[in-house]
């Protein structure tokens, strides 16, 4: 009721700043107001062309699309100085800004989001965690992860980080050795790889958030400013049952990127000149001339030459592209798709205008997805890792398959940023979305 009665009043504050936002233009600007609102219109749309084209181009067009993205904002606030509405202008946006704000606020109060269900266990007798000492930069020696792992009766395998080892390996021996708990201090693709093995052997799987992002342990509600924080798990864990993908017999815990994204990190320069490996690419990849030609399949429907494809172990919960990657959930049974086709300047200014909601982007659900090519091999990043796979490439999602030991103690998941809908705000605001 308390969150009901929130979200009403967040709704109803929300409007009032649009309102406001309104009647100050039209006081303030007067029939000047209409063309106030045309030169945004036009910033915006002149923005998102000058970007594609300095995304998409290359030689002079590139560095005049740069140059259109800069000059159309700059000629907007000269024209709004000269003119004598900037007053009116910058309290319309600042108005529209906290509108906006309060309008999301809403949004999410008024949002009934079941938790992932959690259940009670026992300690583990014989855990045993794989540790990547040159993960997230260090932050196994950082947080001092393996000696607390080790008073807290966990067995540590250290990896070397002047060796190659086999993870997969490491796990299945640890499991035939007696463990009955696995666990992964590194990044996301070392989480996947062990992962696999527990849910193999049906064993409980402890996630320590010491990778560079952390995208899994964002997701089961983990401390990624204090990884440590994960090994209360070992004394005080509650267990979750969580979906895992799997893509050509690997398991993957986040997404499987085809397209643009996968092209660029394959790159043999990108891990020395990311920025300047990405920008030389890009052209070939966005329009077509370079690169497989994609095609993916889910549930029937099919995705015709798509430049990037995002598959994800349960569908992402972002209302548009400002707010990508979170998951409030990872126990859905379904794998979550995202394909964006941008066939020219007129679709960027619009994916820039509208986001996920644009022509330009398709989001679907799936149990199975099939990505085929015109190529025998296509470039694959599962979980940020660069794969060569063989077409077609078949993903599928393998619900409740892990066992997730989690903290009893934890921040938790944030509640999922909704997609902002007029009428479901005007809703809110009559009856706080009482039924």
């Amino acid at each position: 009721m308390g969150e009901a009665v929130r979200a009403k009043w967040l709704a109803r504050a929300s409007i009032g700043c649009g309102l406001a936002a309104v009647l100050m233009l039209a006081a303030g600007a007067g029939l000047r107001g209409a063309l106030v609102v045309a030169v945004g219109l036009v910033t915006l749309v002149l923005m998102g062309v000058g970007g594609w084209w300095a995304l998409s181009r290359r030689g002079p067009v590139r560095w005049l699309g740069a140059a259109l993205a800069v000059a159309a904002p700059s000629g907007a606030v000269v024209l709004y100085v000269g003119g004598g509405t900037w007053p009116w202008v910058l309290g319309v946006v600042a108005l529209w800004a906290v509108g906006l704000s309060l309008a999301r606020a809403a949004l999410r109060a008024g949002q009934r989001v079941r938790p992932m269900a959690e259940r009670e266990v026992d300690p583990p007798r014989k855990p045993v965690l794989i540790m990547n000492p040159r993960s997230g930069g260090g932050k196994v020696e950082k947080f001092d992860l393996a000696a607390k792992a080790r008073e807290l009766g966990a067995e540590v395998v250290l990896l070397d980080p002047t060796d190659h080892q086999d993870v997969t390996e490491l796990a299945e021996r640890a499991v035939a050795d007696g463990a009955d708990l696995l666990g992964v201090a590194g990044g996301d693709g070392t989480q996947a790889q062990v992962a696999q093995v527990a849910a193999r052997h049906g064993l409980p799987f402890l996630v320590v958030s010491a990778g560079t992002r952390n995208h899994f342990a964002l997701d089961l509600g983990l401390d990624r400013t204090d990884p440590a924080r994960c090994l209360d798990a070992l004394t005080d864990g509650v267990e979750l049952r969580v979906d895992l993908g799997e893509v050509a017999g690997r398991a993957f815990v986040n997404n499987v990127s085809f397209g643009t994204y996968a092209e660029i990190v394959q790159h043999p320069d990108y891990r020395d000149a990311k920025a300047a490996t990405t920008l030389a690419l890009l052209p070939d990849l966005l329009v077509g001339y370079g690169g497989a030609q994609l095609a993916a399949e889910v549930g029937g429907q099919r995705l015709e030459r798509p430049q990037a494809v995002l598959v994800s172990n349960n569908p992402y919960d972002a209302g548009d592209l400002t707010d990508p990657g979170r998951r409030s959930r990872l126990d859905r049974g379904w794998l979550g798709v995202l394909g964006v086709k941008v066939d020219g300047a007129a679709q960027a200014a619009d994916l820039a205008l509208r986001g996920t909601s644009a022509e330009a982007v398709t989001t679907l659900m799936g149990r199975e997805v099939l990505v085929t090519a015109d190529a025998e091999s296509i470039p694959v990043a599962v979980d940020g890792e660069a794969l060569e796979l063989d077409v077609p490439v078949r993903c599928v999602i393998h619900p409740a398959a892990l066992r997730v030991r989690v903290p009893r103690d934890r921040p938790g998941t944030v509640a999922p940023v909704p997609a902002l809908k007029w009428s479901r705000l005007a809703r809110l605001a009559a009856d706080g979305g009482a039924k």
